[in-house]
């Protein structure tokens, strides 16, 4: 694909995607045929800072150039559409989101096994795959609209391009999945982070004030429920693992929020977690260096653990522990505990849509991905020490990788263990 697009760019059949802010935002208005974005949120700034990232540092095949275009404009696109529609109806902006019950976990802790455990209990909303990438309908007929076909489409495309996902991140178009993809709207999070290298795009988002993108996050999660055909009357569950790294801010967005906290041992979830952003920055680049994707998530991930934990200290809210080896011991019993704690009952018919999901293949897929530390060059003693500095430095490796050519990192010579 990388050898045909350059050919049909240099031949002029096709025209090479501009990454370029103003480029971006008039193609998302010529899509929409809507000028209005918003300015509240600082969008504009992210975007800047994240295209000279792409630029900069990414690496980008024409792959990957093709997919960043596409993401972008299409981010773009749901910002002005939410805008005018904000406008036509603002009554939606009205909607109560009481509270939420926010699953608080690292990237591969367990955080969408416990989501889904939840959705299964219809007294609880909970946002769809459609919904998240695809909040605002490009068209509407009646009660149709096209995010369903948008949905599908897009998730078939991250499927052919990138077979592990369905593996690392077994999903469906209409089954429940957390709200990353709001944040794209908002230019903003991990869900750009992990599938480009843009450390200083990243290093933006962590030194900023989030709030006003947690603002608009509420906003969005207002037009699903109303586009539903809801009141806001049912709590909704959110999880996003950037929720750990700005609980702060959410808190102050969503005041009566009830947290459940995951837990799982650093040194698996630093592996689960570098092998997933390498199975997806290794799609659209050729140059991925394992060891700089290990190095830096570990970073992100004692930051992010750093920063929950002072938040929860200073939480007036309901919360609960749940650790991953327990739930894969005893998933009722710790469910059980999670629902007392949300001063809730779990009834029999939910505890049975639970046993349902457990026993669903597509869960069952997770024990499929294998990975290492040492993919990444990564021991637990530097995992550990990462984990008690909280992020606040960036490691070095032990051996050096001196010598070794960006995106050439030497194979591990073991077999690869461990489990999702």
């Amino acid at each position: 694909m990388n050898g045909m697009l350059e050919d049909a760019w240099s031949k002029g059949w096709l025209s090479r995607p501009e990454l370029a802010p103003e480029g971006l935002v008039a193609a998302a208005r010529r899509k929409t045929g809507l000028a209005a974005m918003g300015e509240e949120s600082g969008w504009r700034d992210r975007l800047g800072s994240l295209v000279d990232a792409l630029h900069a540092e990414a690496a980008l095949t024409p792959v990957g150039q093709v997919v960043a275009y596409g993401q972008l404009v299409s981010a773009l696109a749901n910002r002005a559409r939410a805008h005018a529609l904000w406008q036509r109806h603002p009554e939606i902006l009205d909607l109560p989101v009481p509270a939420p019950v926010i699953v608080l976990g690292q990237m591969r802790s367990g955080s969408t096994r416990m989501q889904r455990m939840l959705a299964c209990d219809p007294r609880l909303a909970h946002t769809r795959f459609f919904e998240s990438w695809n909040p605002l309908p490009g068209m509407r007929v009646g009660r149709l609209d096209d995010r369903l076909l948008r949905g599908w489409m897009g998730l078939r495309c991250a499927h052919w391009l990138n077979p592990e996902f369905s593996v690392i991140h077994p999903t469906g178009t209409r089954q429940p999945d957390e709200e990353i993809g709001l944040h794209n709207v908002s230019i903003f999070g991990s869900a750009f982070e992990a599938q480009w290298r843009v450390p200083s795009f990243a290093a933006a988002g962590e030194a900023m004030d989030t709030r006003p993108v947690y603002a608009e996050f509420k906003q969005l999660l207002q037009t699903i429920a109303w586009l539903r055909g809801e009141r806001g009357e049912r709590p909704w569950i959110l999880k996003v693992p950037q929720l750990t790294q700005d609980l702060a801010a959410v808190l102050e967005i969503f005041p009566d929020a009830r947290l459940v906290c995951l837990d799982r041992p650093a040194a698996a979830l630093v592996a689960s977690s570098a092998s997933l952003v390498h199975s997806q920055m290794r799609v659209q680049s050729d140059s991925v260096d394992r060891h700089w994707i290990g190095r830096e998530w570990l970073r992100k991930i004692a930051l992010r653990q750093r920063r929950l934990a002072a938040a929860r200290a200073h939480a007036d809210v309901a919360q609960v522990d749940v650790a991953f080896d327990a739930m894969n011991a005893d998933w009722r019993g710790e469910m059980h505990r999670v629902y007392h704690a949300l001063g809730m009952v779990l009834t029999p018919d939910v505890e049975r849509r639970m046993a349902r999901y457990a026993a669903r293949r597509g869960h069952r897929k997770l024990a499929r991905h294998r990975y290492a530390l040492a993919d990444f060059g990564l021991d637990e003693a530097q995992v550990d020490a990462a984990m008690r500095a909280g992020g606040t430095e960036r490691l070095r490796l032990v051996a050096s990788d001196a010598g070794t050519p960006q995106g050439r990192s030497p194979e591990p010579a073991h077999a690869r263990t461990g489990m999702a």
